[in-house]
């Protein structure tokens, strides 16, 4: 009886592993106290760990979006769209259980991730579970590449560390220094591709240090670094090791201009460098300047009826989240991520992975960031980047920079 039993438990255990092998991408319909239709757009982002600094400003965007657009029409019938947000606390293996939470819960889409790595070690769970997710800021070519069910909004590493490479070259600098992080897929990703622009441009990469992660010692790099006499330093690294990075360079007598990515375009960075910020570059998604916009310029986006514009936006932050006037690049990379997801749910009429899927990769729309498409990776169609530089405590916009 026993070996009988054995047999019954093990068929059921491979029976639910099968299951949860792949899925139908079958979103699930709720009803509300109101007596509406829910449906549930998941929030796949970092608001702790090493990330959450940058993550939850990309939830900022969301949540703004969710704020306008929130019921979408299906087959006739109104649903209500409410968000489920998990925290996958920078970390990948948080990061695989949130997105199966995600998946249980049957979202019909999926937003996020702010970091690469959370988003490639998540990737291949909404694959199997047939969930169109929509990244906003996860630059690393790894998140799409083999999978047809992850878009994104950004632009790429490849791009980015050429835009970078760009600027430098052009600013007379010839002799460069790399720093990265190890085992960060965003930070080592991006300082290879800079790294091979420069190699192409004929400039001379110098030093290329790395650091382990929690690092909060850098000085021994950094002399070596001091050593080599690089005009220009690329240091693309989380929110968390930029001021340390920052203020022990300076500390060191290092005054050769220091740039990084997107990552670095973050006001806490400023604040806790206690000045050691001024001059530092780095390249971001988007530009606007909510006071002084005015007109067209600040209408962002016409859709469904309603202008959305930049002092709406900040206002937003403001007076909902509490935070700065001041609209980050992620934030608005998260609110077009949003859309995305609410205009496919809309062409496709239909709340199955499959179909919302299929609609996303045919999507065209006028986004914050810009006008929005994607190509067959489901990376967005972007040629452009913006560069900004600190300047008396604040982000100033430099230029507008293209790949060569």
């Amino acid at each position: 009886m026993k070996k009988v039993l054995s047999i019954i438990l093990v068929g059921i255990m491979a029976m639910n592993l099968i299951a949860c092998a792949g899925g139908s991408g079958k979103a699930a319909t709720t009803t509300n106290e109101s007596g509406e239709k829910v449906i549930k757009i998941g929030v796949f982002e970092p608001q702790t760990g090493e990330n959450g600094g940058g993550g939850i400003q990309e939830v900022y965007g969301i949540r703004y979006a969710n704020s306008i657009y929130n019921i979408v029409n299906i087959g006739g019938e109104d649903y209500k769209i409410e968000l489920l947000e998990v925290d996958n606390k920078s970390d990948k293996t948080e990061a695989v259980n949130a997105a199966q939470k995600l998946i249980a819960e049957k979202v019909v889409a999926v937003l996020g991730s702010y970091g690469s790595g959370v988003s490639i070690a998540a990737g291949e769970y909404f694959k199997e579970g047939k969930t169109p997710a929509i990244g906003c800021s996860c630059t690393n070519p790894q998140v799409t590449n083999g999978n047809d069910y992850y878009f994104r909004t950004c632009f790429l590493d490849p791009f980015q560390g050429t835009v970078m490479a760009s600027y430098a070259e052009k600013h007379g600098y010839n002799k460069v220094a790399v720093i990265t992080q190890l085992g960060d897929d965003y930070s080592e990703g991006l300082g290879n591709f800079f790294v091979r622009a420069c190699n192409e441009k004929g400039m001379e990469v110098v030093a290329q240090e790395k650091f382990q992660t929690n690092e909060q010692d850098f000085r021994a790099i950094l002399t070596n670094i001091k050593n080599a006499d690089p005009e220009f330093i690329f240091a693309p690294s989380s929110i968390a090791t930029a001021p340390l990075i920052l203020s022990q360079a300076r500390e060191l007598g290092i005054t050769c201009q220091i740039g990084a990515g997107d990552t670095w375009e973050n006001g806490t960075i400023i604040e806790n460098a206690h000045g050691a910020a001024e001059g530092m570059v780095v390249t971001t998604f988007y530009e606007a300047n909510p006071s002084t916009a005015t007109g067209e310029e600040a209408i962002f986006l016409n859709g469904n009826g309603e202008g959305v514009t930049a002092k709406g936006f900040s206002n937003y932050l403001v007076n909902v989240e509490k935070q700065s006037p001041d609209i980050p690049a992620v934030s608005a990379l998260g609110y077009d991520a949003y859309l995305a997801a609410y205009k496919a749910i809309e062409k496709a009429q239909s709340i199955e992975g499959p179909a919302v899927r299929d609609a996303l990769a045919s999507l065209q729309y006028e986004g914050v960031t810009g006008e929005i498409s994607f190509n067959d990776d489901g990376d967005a169609n972007k040629d452009s980047a913006y560069v900004k530089e600190v300047e008396n405590g604040k982000f100033v916009f430099k230029e507008k920079v293209g790949a060569n």
